[in-house]
């Protein structure tokens, strides 16, 4: 059973916040507990490492020219899975390599949620991603986690207990799920690459010959949609849920998937919705996390930054921070998008907004 943690707030602490101004571009080891806790320095708006490349003038009506995007949390480890409590009116975020879910509230410091947050196993861990990854909220708003190192999904009851939801594919163990989200029907999509496991593809340990992308059924059936994705990540629907996501961080050919959803709820052919290839040397980083605005938009963590698309395919333009980004998530009023990236967490407000889950 995992250890709920919920530690006192730090009264009258504000968190500092890097504060860039958005500009226009034409052209395409574990750190002590304690400095997650640190607040965060100050740093120049010159500084050049966060920007906002603005590729097509449709950008503008997603992303204010006066918009600024703010660092509140810094310190951490290699944070990934945010997701907004509308219920505690915090944030929540995975960080993978210390085992624990951090909660931030505006002006205070992060501190400890839950931990451990993905391998609750006595025996040391020898990988090195053994906590949560991806974090949403299921319809009575309580906490679901993909738990790397338990290598299964599982959900945090109000009292403080967990319930697995599923952790083995026709009695195989799942390799190690990563990201996942509700369809407004109660059905669970979620993904399932290996990176959690020690030695990731290559682990001894590994049951599964492929990597999938699974629908637990609000029944608690689990279906295997898809296996053709190398390497399946980060995942999200388009509003009418017509359309399923599909991060693929294949290492020859990354890019983002577009399944249709089909009337029972598996997907048809999948498609190319764009290619990473060409954004490789933009900074560190992989097609990763994303999430949908209302209008169908693509808010998604890729090679050093955030990259925002058009339901049609075109590169709107790029939250560049120079880092590697792993997610984002629709939080406050539904116009705030909250990033994470490396060891830090970001915010900017929109002018589009998305749907908070829970």
């Amino acid at each position: 059973m995992l250890k709920h943690i919920r530690q006192a707030k730090t009264s009258g602490v504000l968190v500092s916040a890097i504060m860039v101004a958005a500009t226009v571009c034409g052209s395409g080891s574990d750190r002590a507990d304690v400095a997650a806790a640190s607040p965060v320095a100050a740093a120049s708006a010159n500084s050049g490492q966060v920007r906002i490349e603005r590729l097509d003038p449709r950008l503008d009506r997603l992303i204010p020219r006066e918009a600024v995007v703010e660092k509140i949390v810094d310190g951490q480890t290699w944070v990934e899975g945010p997701v907004w409590d509308k219920s505690r009116k915090s944030l929540l975020f995975s960080d993978i390599p210390r085992n624990a879910v951090y909660e931030w509230r505006e002006g205070e410091r992060p501190t400890i949620f839950l931990k451990p947050s993905g391998y609750t196993g006595t025996d040391p861990f020898t990988g090195a991603e053994p906590g949560s990854n991806g974090l949403t909220m299921d319809s009575g708003g309580r906490l679901v986690l993909a738990q790397h190192g338990d290598r299964q999904i599982s959900r945090l009851n109000d009292d403080g207990s967990t319930t697995t939801l599923v952790d083995r594919y026709h009695g195989k163990r799942l390799n190690s799920p990563n990201d996942l989200a509700y369809k407004s029907n109660g059905d669970l999509y979620f993904t399932d690459p290996p990176f959690g496991l020690p030695k990731t593809f290559d682990d001894p340990t590994k049951e599964l010959p492929y990597q999938g992308v699974y629908r637990l059924a609000k029944n608690g059936k689990l279906t295997l949609l898809t296996k053709d994705i190398e390497a399946p990540n980060g995942i999200a629907f388009s509003p009418d849920e017509k359309t399923l996501y599909v991060t693929d961080v294949s290492s020859e050919n990354p890019a983002w998937w577009a399944f249709p959803v089909k009337s029972n709820g598996t997907l048809g052919h999948g498609r190319v919705f764009a290619r990473a290839t060409p954004f490789v040397g933009n900074g560190p980083g992989v097609p990763d996390g994303l999430k949908v605005d209302k209008h169908g938009n693509l808010f998604s963590a890729g090679p050093g930054g955030v990259y925002i698309f058009a339901p049609d395919g075109t590169h709107l333009g790029t939250i560049a921070l120079g880092t590697k980004t792993s997610n984002t998530a629709w939080g406050e009023d539904g116009s705030t998008l909250f990033i994470t990236a490396d060891h830090a967490v970001y915010r900017v407000e929109l002018a589009t907004s998305g749907t908070i889950p829970g």
